[in-house]
């Protein structure tokens, strides 16, 4: 398998280079957010307010983390099913964001979405948020800390590895694979 290098936040070139079953390698800054936040943005751009971070070409890591523990930044760090933000994708793809992370299969609206405004999924591996909070080097919670893991994190990923499930060309990872299967 060939891994290829992506540097956040993401561009409209190599969104555009970005094919289904592709594995990447990111670096750079992923922010983190769930079902909570994700219903607070969507509120704060429909009242006109600015986001606690810049979204555009930014990608949201649907994880909820755990509390680190002594001499690591952050503690297991794992993907969370991500059809529970697809009533937010439309919203965050027209805010800008380029790209999220999570596991499991998009809705239909979501997909369209994602390719309307140039937008990629990936899935990373459930299971192994051990392995996956060793390639996280810094972690700060920057918005609603009320909400406690359902916080917004600002993450610094080093090779942190994914799998672009839904391209913006229309392609489906899960679908290919159900296809071939028969």
């Amino acid at each position: 398998m060939n891994w290829i290098q992506i540097q956040t936040p993401l561009d409209d070139e190599t969104v555009n280079t970005l094919r289904t079953g592709d594995a990447a390698l990111f670096s750079g800054v992923l922010y983190a957010a769930r079902d909570k936040a994700h219903e607070r943005m969507r509120r704060m751009i429909e009242n006109g307010e600015a986001l606690p971070f810049d979204p555009r070409g930014q990608v949201i890591y649907f994880m909820g983390p755990s509390p680190a523990p002594p001499g690591r930044v952050i503690g297991s760090a794992g993907p969370t099913t991500s059809y529970r933000m697809d009533p937010f994708a439309g919203t965050m793809c027209g805010a800008g964001v380029k790209g999220f992370i999570g596991k499991g299969k998009r809705s239909a609206e979501a997909r369209g979405a994602m390719m309307k405004c140039g937008a990629v999924y990936f899935s990373t591996f459930g299971g192994a948020g051990a392995y996956l909070s060793r390639r996280i080097v810094s972690s700060s919670e920057i918005a609603f800390d009320d909400l406690g893991p359902e916080a917004i994190y600002r993450l610094e990923v080093a090779g942190f590895p994914a799998i672009v499930i839904n391209d913006i060309f229309g392609g489906d990872l899960y679908e290919d694979a159900l296809s071939k299967r028969g």
